[in-house]
């Protein structure tokens, strides 16, 4: 089981803020914006004398009220089709195991979310890679490479659109390569949309629900990101597949229910909040011009324009991206400030890939992230001396 290139150098994060440090965190996807009001109010007026379990499926309130959110996307649904799972993570991972066998191989396209190969190794499940290159801005690898890497063990493709860590968004034509290939291998598709309310190119999004193959499709979703409630552990999985929804609902059963403050913040936050996500997307939008911009002005650096998401995976003038990382923690102060990044190369499954990559996470007020450009740019000088 691999570290988090996300979390693994978290305790010399808190050793540095031990020390009084100023620690500007951009490794990980932890929203600063407030969550719905709504949501906190829901939280705050519980009238509940016992917080009990909730159906092992979720609320079926919840459920219900996701179907008129997803049909603002073009996705048509039926409660039934809608399981709450303990944040995207378990959607994911129950996915995995209802899907596919131990031996049975995945698809990704590296750098994936590194969290993925963690799950697939847990459900004894081999990850293939086709690899996206940073020159091409992290666009869709040709076909080609899809066909090599599938085998007959081969049983699933996963898709993060808009995509993490790399913030690409698949294009309908991309997509429309990737239906070709699921339905001539007869494959299931996942994928994690979690990222949908954050496209930036101004391109109409297309979910893989849309494209014509309910019985491949599982789609992976949270509230996580758009409501800026990563801590209510509020997560879907949705399918038109009938077995897998019948048989991830057993596993559902064995850990018995979902969280139930978690949905009942989730259930009040979907509703009239249109001025909210609104203004989420333009903050998200300007810090990453913002930041990408600043980025690309430091010699050495090299970031693609994000379309989606709030991520970016950028090559740094170093031999070894992690040795920086950590010295960035335990050596380089700039007036009692540092940053701290995620190391790309436990993005990619393939050896050597990334070696010289961040992946950061542009999730800091304005302000903070000029501070952090300041201090990546006077770190890069110091180090590369």
């Amino acid at each position: 089981m691999p570290s988090s290139p996300i979390r693994k150098l978290a305790p010399l994060a808190a050793q540095a803020k031990k020390e009084g440090v100023k620690v500007y965190h951009l490794n990980i996807g932890q929203p600063d914006l407030p969550s719905p009001q709504k949501g906190l109010n829901a939280l705050k007026s519980i009238s509940r004398t016992t917080l009990e379990y909730s159906p092992s499926e979720g609320y079926a309130f919840l459920r219900e009220r996701l179907c008129g959110y997803y049909a603002k996307f073009g996705i048509s649904l039926t409660p039934e089709e809608i399981i709450i799972t303990t944040g995207g993570s378990e959607a994911i991972l129950l996915g995995f195991f209802t899907c596919l066998n131990p031996g049975d191989e995945i698809v990704m396209v590296e750098p994936c979310y590194a969290n993925y190969i963690s799950f697939a190794k847990t459900a004894g499940v081999v990850v293939k890679t086709v690899t996206a290159r940073i020159e091409d801005g992290f666009r869709l690898p040709p076909v080609e490479e899809f066909e090599k890497a599938i085998t007959p063990r081969t049983k699933a493709i996963l898709l993060c659109n808009p995509a993490n860590p790399t913030g690409y968004v698949y294009t309908p034509e991309e997509l429309q390569q990737i239906k070709e290939i699921v339905v001539s291998h007869d494959l299931f598709l996942f994928a994690d949309e979690v990222y949908r309310e954050f496209v930036y190119n101004g391109k109409p999004y297309t979910s893989a629900l849309t494209l014509d193959i309910p019985e491949n499709v599982v789609l992976i979703d949270s509230v996580s990101k758009r409501y800026s409630e990563c801590g209510i552990r509020v997560g879907m999985l949705i399918t038109h597949n009938k077995q897998v929804h019948d048989t991830v609902l057993k596993y559902c059963q064995a850990r018995l229910s979902p969280p139930l403050l978690g949905q009942i913040v989730a259930d009040a936050s979907i509703d009239g909040v249109e001025a909210y996500a609104r203004s989420c997307f333009e903050e998200y939008k300007e810090r990453r011009d913002f930041f990408i911009k600043g980025l690309n002005e430091i010699p050495g650096v090299y970031s693609p324009m994000p379309e989606g998401a709030f991520y970016t995976v950028a090559s740094l003038p170093v031999e070894d991206a992690e040795d920086f990382c950590r010295w960035l923690l335990t050596d380089f102060r700039l007036n009692g400030e540092t940053v701290m990044m995620a190391p790309a190369a436990g993005f990619y499954c393939t050896p050597g890939l990334g070696k010289n990559q961040v992946r950061m996470a542009y999730v800091l007020k304005r302000e903070d992230l000029a501070q952090a450009l300041t201090i990546l740019r006077k770190a890069l000088e110091t180090y590369c001396k």
